[in-house]
């Protein structure tokens, strides 16, 4: 096998790990990076910029079957390790470019479905709410300027490759979203521990779109206000609040069960 990257001073291991720790380097190459076999088997063609796998990833004969044509690089098993994002590396990955979506984009259903969310701050939390919104039919996300980097590589994983179908954006006047959406015919509804309305009481059908806040403190005042209306979601026991991805999972759920007639 020749030509194999036994580095870690290589400059392309090193733009690599560079990517996977900044998101400065993420913002200023439009790239991010994608790793295991899933996320590698599910990026669109047009967005895959270049694969690295480790040796004995490529030493094996049904592996080399899953590899796309293009530029392929073969690093060594130690090199892929000091490089790759997780404890127990599947032996691939792959830069990805960005993609950019307009709002516009997410409006073009004619009733659009949209999360807006709020400065959400774990990668977990917001991989597993593109997960779900996928699953519940979401028209798009769109996100504060404080939302956790949806390119941080374990939000990538934790998306499950719905960060390549899913529309978003980051909005940096986040506030002045609520009224956009209105003069669209789109109504929001906030995610409220104050709320008097069950969210079970409202009529997701038309043009809606739900505001989630940070784990810790919710939907700040400001944006609460903005909603149309202030939903709740009623809880037994000594809880005081559900996981933000929780809680978007229920209010989306609740939308796709109205929209199909459920």
């Amino acid at each position: 096998m020749e030509n194999i990257i036994n580095s870690t001073s290589n400059r392309q291991i090193r733009a690599l790990a560079q990517l996977q720790t900044k998101a400065k380097a993420r913002r200023a190459e439009g790239l991010f990076v994608a790793e295991g076999v899933r996320m590698y088997r599910e990026v669109p063609r047009e967005l895959l910029v270049k694969t690295y796998v480790s040796e004995s990833f490529y030493e094996k004969e049904q592996n080399r079957a899953l590899l796309r044509d293009g530029g392929v690089e073969v690093v060594s098993d130690r090199v892929f390790a000091a490089v790759s994002d997780t404890k127990t590396p599947q032996g691939i990955l792959c830069l990805v470019r960005q993609r950019q979506y307009s709002v516009e984009e997410m409006l073009q259903k004619e009733t659009p479905f949209l999360l807006l969310l709020e400065d959400i701050q774990d990668p977990g939390n917001l991989g597993t709410i593109f997960r779900t919104a996928e699953a519940a039919g979401v028209s798009g996300i769109l996100m504060s300027a404080g939302t956790a980097d949806i390119y941080n590589p374990k939000t990538i994983r934790s998306t499950m490759g719905a960060v390549y179908r899913m529309p978003f954006g980051y909005v940096p006047d986040f506030l002045s979203v609520p009224e956009k959406l209105r003069q669209r015919r789109v109504r929001t509804y906030a995610a409220h521990l104050n709320a008097k309305s069950e969210y079970t009481a409202q009529d997701y059908r038309t043009g809606c779109a739900f505001l989630i806040g940070n784990e810790g403190n919710g939907l700040s005042d400001a944006l609460a206000a903005q909603a149309d209306v202030r939903v709740k979601i009623s809880m037994e026991g000594q809880a005081e609040s559900l996981n933000a991805a929780v809680a978007a999972a229920i209010l989306m759920f609740e939308a796709k069960r109205q929209r199909s007639g459920a």
